[in-house]
């Protein structure tokens, strides 16, 4: 088994490189994607976050209003680190027992948007960092979420330099050109991590 590590600023383009790993045939866990799972209605989770940001981070119907929570966070780094210390580890355990189920010789991919802010660097066999101009960032950023500048730029400031993603990539794909360029990219990458995979 190989364990990756996939991360990336925010609108880098993190999805379309797991997306086109996932259709090579790795085991792809988005921690994004968990971070949802541990907050669906009834989880504990869900229950802890509400307990520290009150009811009003809740939809009428008792789901969690992410672009509720989000201005709080985004504005207060206490706010924003103890819903951290609420949802990471939750996520990390469901990623541990999907990894777990998986098959011994997989390339298993773990996409992280906040690998390097919160000192996973070590924890993985290799890293793969999307790479994108930061002001082809915030124009994707704007465009993607509705966001102003000041909003889309409070955003990229709460997560790790682009030099601090870079220094920890053993491989960069550079997404500031084409769709078709990222995917060549992939292209090139998927059989130096499969040989990886399976080697000894």
């Amino acid at each position: 088994m190989l364990r990756v590590g996939l991360t990336g600023g925010i609108a880098s383009g993190k999805t379309a490189v797991s997306d086109a790993l996932a259709a090579r045939g790795a085991v792809i866990i988005d921690a994004d994607l968990l971070a949802r799972e541990v907050v669906e209605p009834g989880t504990p989770g869900l229950a802890a976050v509400v307990e520290r940001f009150g009811a009003e981070v809740l939809t009428g119907d008792g789901v969690l209003d992410r672009a509720a929570l989000g201005t709080v966070v985004f504005a207060d780094p206490t706010a924003r680190r103890d819903l951290e210390a609420i949802i990471h580890p939750a996520v990390r355990a469901r990623a541990a027992a999907i990894e777990a189920a998986a098959d011994p010789d997989a390339v298993v991919v773990h996409v992280i948007p906040l690998l390097v802010e919160t000192g996973q660097q070590a924890d993985f066999d290799l890293l793969v960092v999307v790479d994108v101009a930061p002001e082809v960032q915030r124009e994707r950023l704007q465009r993607r979420n509705g966001l102003d500048t000041d909003a889309a730029e409070a955003r990229i400031a709460a997560q790790a330099s682009r030099a601090d993603r870079l220094s920890v990539a053993d491989f960069v794909l550079d997404n500031s050109a084409t769709p078709a360029d990222l995917i060549d990219q992939v292209d090139s990458l998927w059989p130096d991590l499969r040989a990886r995979a399976t080697a000894g």
